[in-house]
């Protein structure tokens, strides 16, 4: 069975407006006979964001998260030294630190990402969109 990673931008899509992926990405979470993970580094970012007023698509992410979590039985991926220390070493100019975990993440546990983000694909790992 294939698995897939979520990049933040798709995440929330999913959970806001499916229209915005694309059609790649869709069908696999459309399809729920893959196994789709959420990044521990997505769940950050979109609290930072949030926090900051930066990103309103989810009122109250802090509140609704472990509701869209259970909803979608996504598991989550947590972030390890390994994973910190590949995504400082990741070759490239792309600065993201998020992007940065995303990418590592995706190299070191095998997964395609799930991502319009032509950038990600520069740092090795699979795409799919």
């Amino acid at each position: 069975m294939s698995a897939y990673l979520l990049d933040t931008h798709s995440l929330l899509w999913w959970w806001t407006d499916a229209s915005l992926l694309g059609s790649g990405g869709r069908r696999v979470l459309e399809a729920r006979a893959h196994k789709v993970i959420v990044s521990a580094a997505s769940v950050w970012e979109i609290a930072v964001k949030s926090a900051a007023g930066k990103l309103d698509m989810i009122e109250d992410f802090q509140r609704d998260y472990p509701i869209l979590m259970a909803e979608n039985g996504f598991p989550v991926l947590a972030m390890t030294d390994l994973h910190s220390l590949a995504a400082g070493f990741l070759p490239g100019s792309h600065r993201d630190p998020f992007d940065r975990m995303l990418a590592a993440q995706a190299l070191a546990e095998n997964l395609t990402l799930i991502s319009r983000d032509p950038e990600l694909a520069g740092f090795g790992c699979r795409t799919i969109w």
